[in-house]
């Protein structure tokens, strides 16, 4: 066994039969060209260009599914004019928080702070307090800060639109600098969350990213494929089929990089000189098995601690709770965690979602002259939760306590 494994290890070390460079079929990639998405480019940077001349430029709401290239046009545009900016002697800044990954309406604000030299602890102070040491630090720097929000709908899913009303006044107490927000969401209708106010001040400016097709998915697939892959180690058909499986699933292009990359890698471990058509089949299984698990890991804090409520009391042997049970465990949960706690509308409106998601089952009972309630009960398996939420920065210690 030891020399298998030493042998493995031997083969890995050595040069891929398969691989140049892996790191490119990463989503945190940006090639040097976007291929499909010229128009989208433009229409941004024109936006964004009076920042150069020390104008005001409008804020934008970009939205898309997922996998049609919302974040990378957003992160080449922004790099493109911050190297413009260094250039003309400019002070233009920018700032990127993907507001899943930060989580909480604090760390988002903590984040934005972090783009501009200001140390924010990771607890104890209010979001207010936060963003007043933002503002007085834009005003010294008289920077013209452009920050986009990725997933901008987690936030206003678990949080509400408070902190985004902030931030889209607050040029209104600035007396020198700026600040530009760019809104990035996978959600079509998350639009109708936003309170009027904020709605139009956020979406001054629309850029809206189509799926892509096939052809262009396998035009995408190519330009990574020649910069990732030994020559000759990925065939046509495998390609072919590749592209023509992400287009199947509304044109995801992170979903077709994580099919090469993950078909690549399969035939690396099976020694294979090409990735074929079973690579690519075999890899679209993998993704399959793991999709619960993904779409657990990247919830919003608030949707896995209701979840974390119901997987108690799944596992203290109850058949469900009710929404008042819920609520109130929840409440107790979030103290525990020392996070601040959604209004039982929130919670109503993150159970739905669970619902329609199909982790939680949720049925009216009558309960006579009581009257009606919910009952509601957890449908993930215990080992998936506990291995998706384990590693959570706040949900970890009640799992492994």
């Amino acid at each position: 066994m030891v020399d298998r494994l030493e042998s493995l290890f031997e083969r890995y070390v050595s040069e891929s039969y398969i691989f140049t460079n892996r790191d490119v079929l990463s989503h945190d990639f940006i090639p040097s060209q976007l291929p499909h998405r010229e128009g989208e480019i433009l229409r941004l940077g024109s936006i964004l260009a009076p920042s150069l001349r020390k104008m005001k430029c409008s804020n934008v709401f970009i939205y898309g599914k997922t996998g049609t290239g919302k974040t990378a046009v957003s992160k080449y545009v922004l790099s493109r004019l911050s190297k413009k900016s260094e250039e003309i002697g400019g002070n233009v800044k920018v700032c990127y928080v993907n507001c899943r990954v930060a989580g909480t309406e604090y760390r988002i604000a903590a984040s934005i702070c972090s783009f501009l030299g200001v140390n924010i602890p990771f607890t104890g102070l209010s979001t207010a307090e936060v963003l007043n040491r933002f503002t007085v630090r834009i005003r010294e720097v008289k920077a013209h800060l452009i920050t986009v929000l990725d997933e901008i709908d987690v936030l206003v899913k678990g949080y509400g639109d408070r902190l985004l009303y902030e931030l889209t006044r607050i040029n209104e107490n600035l007396g020198a600098g700026r600040v530009s927000l760019i809104g990035i969401s996978n959600d079509l209708y998350f639009k109708e969350l936003l309170d009027p106010r904020v709605l139009s001040s956020l979406s001054e400016e629309e850029v809206v990213f189509k799926p892509y097709t096939a052809s262009q998915l396998k035009d995408i697939l190519l330009q990574r494929a020649k910069l990732a892959f030994k020559p000759g180690a990925l065939t046509d058909s495998a390609l072919n089929l590749c592209a023509a499986l992400a287009a199947s699933e509304h044109g995801d292009a992170r979903r077709a990089l994580d099919l090469l990359r993950i078909a690549g890698e399969l035939a690396e471990r099976d020694n294979a000189e090409k990735v074929e058509d079973r690579h690519i089949k075999e890899a679209q299984k993998r993704i399959e098995h793991d999709r619960v698990f993904e779409a657990l890991s990247s919830l919003p804090l608030h949707s896995k601690i209701i979840l974390h409520v119901l997987y108690s009391a799944d596992k203290a042997g109850k058949k469900g709770v009710t929404t008042g049970e819920l609520y109130d465990k929840y409440l107790s949960t979030c103290s525990q965690l020392g996070v601040e706690n959604l209004t039982s509308r929130r919670v109503g409106g993150l159970l739905n979602e669970l619902d329609m998601l199909g982790v939680v089952n949720a049925q009216i009972v009558n309960l006579g002259r009581y009257g009606r309630t919910k009952q509601i009960k957890i449908k993930v398996p215990a080992k998936i939760l506990e291995k998706a939420f384990k590693e959570d920065l706040y949900l970890g210690s009640l799992f492994n306590s």
